[in-house]
């Protein structure tokens, strides 16, 4: 009997061990195969680590914060091309790569009522008195060759600039005209949209390229 059960334990273990090895396979038994390579090539190699030394770990941390503190998003404009050429240059020698934007759009042409050129400002000034009398709001020149003179609105064509220089004859405007304040062209607006610390402390450098203009924020 005990000679049985022995016979019986060691058939079961050989059974056991061609079965785990999966010699049976053929025959469809083997057990499931939990080779799974692509979790070794997962795995964290630890030759790669290396410890970082006070001074390392206190620059990565000023980074960290420096990354965490709100963007500010500036910009300025527009310029020219000539104007555009030259910031450019000063942009690519003061600013990083990527930290800035130049941006250029078509500007269509724009005609104005036009009023002047005075002789003086105590003329320019006479003329505002009496279109306040007719509750008239002169506009912004955006042309210094036109200067000094006043605008009674701005219009994308010559045609509605005749229609209202016509509508304003009627309320007594006797000396405008229509005349072209702007042609058509392109425009470059500048901006820096995550304006850093560090950004912010080399603006100064910039200031002679922006030929006057203010950087504003982008909202």
């Amino acid at each position: 009997m005990l000679r049985l059960l022995f016979l019986t334990l060691i058939l079961a273990n050989g059974a056991y061990f061609v079965w785990s090895q999966g010699m049976l396979r053929s025959y469809g038994f083997a057990p499931t195969s939990q080779h799974e390579p692509q979790r070794m090539e997962q795995q964290i190699k630890p030759e790669a680590f290396r410890v970082l030394t006070t001074a390392e770990f206190k620059r990565v941390e000023a980074q960290v914060q420096a990354d965490l503190v709100p963007k500010e998003c500036l910009q300025a404009g527009p310029f020219d091309d000539a104007q555009a050429t030259v910031l450019r240059a000063a942009l690519e020698a003061t600013l990083v790569p990527g930290s800035w934007q130049l941006q250029v759009s078509t500007v269509p042409a724009r005609w104005i009522v036009y009023m002047g050129k005075f002789a003086n400002a105590e003329g320019l000034a006479k003329k505002r008195e009496e279109l306040a009398v007719m509750r008239l709001v002169p506009q912004v020149l955006n042309n210094a060759d036109l200067e000094i003179g006043l605008s009674l609105g701005g219009f994308d064509s010559q045609s509605a600039a005749q229609a209202e220089l016509a509508r304003l004859s009627l309320r007594g405007i006797r000396t405008a005209r229509v005349v072209q304040e702007r042609a058509e062209g392109q425009q470059t607006q500048l901006k820096l949209p995550a304006l850093t610390q560090e950004m912010k402390r080399r603006l100064n450098d910039l200031k002679p390229a922006l030929a006057g203009r203010t950087l504003k924020n982008c909202s």
